[in-house]
Order: structure tokens, then sequence, then C-alpha cells
């Protein structure tokens, strides 16, 4: 899967990309139809709620999917993002059968 990261008002280390394309990668077996990916990472101004966003696009053929989650880390934001893809995925291949 195609993936693009984009970190907005910082410069995201290689750690932190090394572990959202490894996050990624293990989405791509969830989502084998997926034409592609975006995940922009931004930061907030909300310290009582953490200040690490993370907003995943998934591209699917006729829909994208997005889930956005936001924490004090972006390890967790981006979890909990994927987690919420793979619900929607989920639902998404159950249309299919239909």
């Amino acid at each position: 899967m195609n993936v693009q990261i984009q970190s907005v008002k910082f410069d995201a280390d290689k750690r932190l990309l090394e572990f959202v394309e490894a996050k990624m990668a293990k989405l791509d077996r969830f989502a084998e139809r997926s034409t592609g990916a975006e995940v922009i990472l931004k930061l907030d101004k909300d310290h009582e709620k953490g200040n690490k966003i993370a907003t995943i696009t998934l591209h699917m053929p006729g829909e994208d999917l997005v889930a956005s989650h936001q924490s004090k880390s972006f390890e967790e934001s981006v979890d909990e993002s994927i987690d919420a893809l793979k619900h929607q995925l989920d639902k998404f291949k159950g249309k299919g059968d239909k």
C-alpha cells in the first residue's frame, strides 16, 4: 500500500515514521483492496486531552475511510485510529458481500 505521512507544525523523527509505516503495513493485510493511505500527524493546543492527533485516510474503491484520534502520544493516537479503521473495514467488507 502506498502510504503518505505528513507531520503538521513539527518534524516527525525517524522512529515515529518507522512506527507509523509498520502499523500501516499491518493494516494493509485487512485492507487488501485499498489503493493507498494518508497519515496526518498534527500537534494541537489541548494538553488536557493530549495534543497529539493522528488522522488516517484509507482510500478504498468508491469510498474513503477516515479515522482520527487524539491522545498524549502519537503512537497511541495512531494505534487508536487504526483500530477504528479496522472496525470500518469490517463494515465496508460486509457491504460488498450483500
